[in-house]
This record gives C-alpha cells, sequence and structure tokens, in this order.
C-alpha cells in the first residue's frame, strides 16, 4: 500500500473546491435566492455579507481537499476511478451535507422546504466534486 500523495490531494482537492464552489453559486445565487433572503429576513437577519461568502468559499476548497484524500484513504480497498470517488462522495455528502442541514431544520432556522432543495442538490455536487478531483489524483 503506498502513501498518499499529498501534493495531488491538494490539486485534486483545489479543483474539487472550484466545482463545488461553482455549483453553489448557481445554487445561492439563482436557484434558492429568494427564498433563502425571505428565511433570513424572517429572523431579522440582513443578506450575507463579504466576510460570510469568502468563509463559505475557503471552508468548500477544504471540503475538496478532504474529500480527495478520503479518496486517496480508501483507494487501496475500493480501487481507483470514479465508482470509488462517487462512494466517496455520498459520504463526504452524508456528513458534511445532510447532518448538517437536519440540525438545521430540527432548530428551526431554516424552512425544511430550502433546506431540502440545498441539501439534495449537493448531492450531485460532491459526487462530481470528488469524481473531478479524483481524476486527478495518482500514488
Amino acid at each position: 500500500m503506498g502513501k498518499i500523495n499529498i501534493g495531488r490531494v491538494i490539486g485534486g482537492g483545489l479543483l474539487a473546491g472550484l466545482v463545488i464552489n461553482i455549483s453553489e453559486t448557481i445554487l445561492n445565487l439563482v436557484v434558492v435566492a429568494d427564498a433563502m433572503n425571505d428565511a433570513l429576513r424572517a429572523r431579522n437577519l440582513g443578506p450575507l455579507g463579504t466576510g460570510p461568502i469568502i468563509g463559505f468559499v475557503i471552508f468548500s476548497f477544504f471540503v475538496g481537499i478532504a474529500t480527495v484524500w478520503l479518496y486517496a484513504a480508501v483507494r487501496p480497498r475500493l480501487g481507483p476511478g470514479p465508482r470509488t470517488a462517487a462512494i466517496v462522495g455520498v459520504v463526504v455528502w452524508f456528513f458534511a451535507y445532510l447532518y448538517g442541514a437536519i440540525g438545521l431544520v430540527l432548530m428551526g432556522f431554516f424552512p425544511g422546504k430550502v433546506t431540502a432543495v440545498a441539501t439534495l442538490w449537493g448531492l450531485p455536487e460532491i459526487i462530481l466534486a470528488s469524481i473531478a478531483g479524483a481524476a486527478v489524483y495518482k500514488e
């Protein structure tokens, strides 16, 4: 079993993060923009400013890097390729998207419909990001 190629993890992770950021931009500026602003307004919160947006962009790159690292870690057991990357994407979606979204709904912070749309959007998003990042990874 070889060592994880950290340089390729970072390179693939940055590509995966770019895919996530592009997808999230479309989601938040087009798909759920009005519903998100309504939900924020209902809670006496203003629209997201530059600081939180920069945080989300940076964090998306970290999620991409972590996703490709996980792919590299499970690759010796599941084999290289898009199938393994897709499995990793589903695992990351569960922990990074679904789990947190359920918490937001249970606490009453966001309406279920908006959260469901955003969370379901995230499944193909992270699977595609994982496959793209995995394509860059080589040991």
